[in-house]
């Protein structure tokens, strides 16, 4: 007779490459059921965006299905991302969110917005539940690149928000007119984002993406004492003027005892559509060399590409629009980098390791 203990000692061959930990000592393994020689389990992942899922299914497929008497092995693939409250344990959760990740940069123009969007919906794509916070509250674009024309309702006791793409949606841009300026000082800032945390009906929410003003302001000083953060991406693109700002913003996040989880190089090249050249307009590789010194994890480059911009313009991002482009990939990529440091952050948490670098 085949017995769960020889099953679960043969997992144990199978490791997780982001906590380097085998997944029964995680305790990944679950609904492990034998009837004669079929052997079924259930493979729960701390993200849905596990690259290398795929290949970790086959190896403990292949694994079980060389023990003594096995007829057939079925295995399941599911996750579950665990909760991750950051350095500041003291501060209230927010109610129905499993994560918060802020997005900011260290000055604008550097597509900031384009990248939380992306990576917004490339998180979705792979099975979580994702839902964005508006946080540039005197430029608030996210609607605009979501295609959100909508006004924000309530449910009698909480604001609803909004929806598209799988994505759920709170914006400054639903309250106010078009044209119409937000002339506010610091505690009216800080009010608002409280209101967008504590008074909105978010549910069952495994990422929260905090899209944020550019700078070092008053916006990122108020959620990082408000809600406990998980962690910060910080956006540049590859020239000298955008890495000093950049490198401002991380020291920034890290004052504020918010973790910087990764750096993302926007418009790293120009892809010609008719050679496939490449061009370096903005320069070579400054963001990898700014991570390398800072030591944060770095999550990706993503190129220049005309539809990136026009899907940003009509409401149709480029993961949704050419979700088979290089461009859209490399999104979805960095969606995974970073839904990895975050496990690995959150694993670090119960266990006092250090954290690891991206592979």
């Amino acid at each position: 007779m085949i017995s769960e203990a020889a099953v679960l000692d043969a997992l144990r061959a199978v490791k997780d490459p982001d906590l380097h930990r085998d997944i029964v000592s995680l305790k990944f393994i679950k609904n492990l059921r034998i009837d004669d020689g079929a052997v079924a389990f259930t493979i729960e992942l701390t993200t849905h965006a596990c690259p290398v899922k795929d290949q970790m299914r086959d190896q403990a497929r292949e694994i079980v299905s060389r023990l003594p008497e096995v007829t057939s092995v079925d295995v399941t693939m599911t996750a579950q991302v665990r909760q991750n409250l950051g350095p500041d344990w003291n501060k209230q959760p927010v109610a129905g969110v499993r994560n918060i990740i802020a997005v900011g940069a260290g000055k604008g123009g550097v597509g900031k917005t384009t990248v939380s969007v992306n990576l917004a919906i490339a998180l979705s794509q792979a099975g979580a539940r994702v839902a964005m916070i508006d946080g540039d509250v005197y430029g608030p674009n996210v609607p605009i690149m979501l295609g959100i024309s909508t006004q924000l309702t309530t449910d009698g006791q909480k604001i609803v928000p909004a929806e598209q793409y799988g994505i759920q949606l709170v914006s400054m841009g639903f309250l106010t007119q078009d044209d119409a300026p937000v002339i506010w000082r610091g505690p009216m800032l800080h009010g608002v984002i409280q209101q967008f945390f504590r008074e909105v009906a978010w549910k069952d929410i495994d990422y929260l993406i905090v899209d944020l003003p550019p700078g070092t302001g008053d916006i990122a000083l108020s959620l990082s004492q408000s809600v406990p953060v998980a962690g910060a991406v910080v956006v540049t693109t590859p020239q000298t003027v955008s890495l000093a700002d950049t490198r401002r913003a991380i020291k920034m996040y890290e004052k504020l005892n918010v973790p910087p989880l990764g750096l993302i190089e926007n418009m790293s090249h120009f892809m010609c559509p008719s050679c496939h050249a490449e061009s370096d307009i903005f320069g070579k590789g400054g963001g990898e060399m700014l991570a390398t010194e800072t030591r944060v994890p770095f999550l990706g480059r993503i190129p220049i590409y005309e539809p990136i911009r026009i899907g940003g313009d009509t409401g149709v991002p480029i993961v949704v629009g050419e979700p088979k482009s290089p461009a859209a990939a490399a999104f979805r990529a960095a969606a995974s980098q970073l839904a990895a440091q975050l496990s690995i952050s959150s694993f670090r948490q119960k266990t006092a390791i250090p954290l690891l670098p991206v592979r």
